[in-house]
């Protein structure tokens, strides 16, 4: 089978995994069997997408293209994109043993499958990788930044979800809100969630995108800083998340004021990542 199959049937698991997520948010999550089947299917796309990735890593290996890496434009990145979200979701699910998350990070999973697979902008087709991207530093760089696209993806989904419940328990008068909201995890652990993820991605953002990024850019261009706009907009989000967990930590700012700046943050690393490449001509345009 080849790498194109398997990552086209990705598609359909992610489809399926966000499907059931959806149904244990609605239906409730006191089922057992969809529980189980949600995160077996998870895992099965997540299987699927890495064995997609490394395939295809192999297709070009054998077609003699010497050095390449399976996320060297914006079809590759954005599979691996999803495959970031989803290994992150199955983390998260794990350590809060609550499913309904699901159902608030899935989706994005299967967005950007879906956005890859089918967008006809893409090229899918194998490419040796221009003399620019034939550096170690691009399998570090990409890597980092991408697990911090996917944190903070999943802070997005959070954040939704956190603004949804609390404008449900204001309108309601309930300590939970109405049953199904009630379902979904207390404004407080969801609020711990948003944060940990976006300081988890603001990690690996910081070290991958900022640092390696500059180490990279002085190999293959003789400058560790080139006011490039990719680079311009990465730092205008990474200060965004940085003055997030800033205004957390020195003004105990949590709730709706954390929530509202994921939102933020999220569409400005949405713009960093595919805005600036086709709206803004610069090195990072790669395609």
């Amino acid at each position: 089978m080849e790498s194109a199959q398997l990552l086209n049937l990705t598609t359909f698991a992610y489809l399926a995994s966000a499907i059931l997520y959806v149904a244990i948010l609605v239906y409730g999550s006191k089922n057992k069997t969809l529980g189980l089947t949600a995160t077996l299917v998870t895992m099965g796309a997540l299987l699927l997408s890495t064995m997609g990735i490394l395939l295809r890593w192999h297709e070009a290996v054998q077609l003699g293209f010497g050095y390449y890496a399976p996320f060297s434009n914006m079809y590759e990145s954005l599979v691996f994109f999803a495959w970031c979200i989803a290994l992150a979701y199955l983390v998260l699910e794990f350590t809060y043993k609550n499913q309904t998350l699901g159902a608030f990070a899935m989706p994005f999973a299967f967005l950007a499958q879906a956005f890859a697979e089918y967008w006809p902008q893409w090229n899918q087709d194998l490419r040796p990788l221009l003399p620019a991207l034939q550096s170690n530093w691009l399998i570090a760089h990409v890597i980092a930044s991408f697990v911090g696209y996917a944190a903070w993806a999943i802070a997005f989904g959070m954040a939704v979800m956190y603004l949804a419940k609390a404008r449900n328990v204001a309108r309601s008068g309930l300590p939970e809100g109405t049953p199904f909201f009630a379902a979904l995890p207390s404004l407080k652990v969801i609020d711990e969630v948003i944060y940990k993820t976006i300081f988890f991605g603001f990690l690996w953002f910081t070290v991958g995108g900022l640092v390696f990024g500059a180490i990279w850019a002085n190999s293959a261009w003789g400058t560790y800083w080139s006011w490039d706009p990719k680079e311009t907009w990465s730092l205008i989000t990474w200060f965004i998340y940085a003055a997030t967990l800033h205004v957390r930590y020195t003004r105990g700012w949590s709730g709706k004021k954390i929530a509202w700046l994921a939102v933020l943050g999220f569409a400005s690393t949405l713009f960093t990542y595919y805005g600036v490449n086709f709206m803004l001509s610069g090195l990072h345009s790669y395609g």
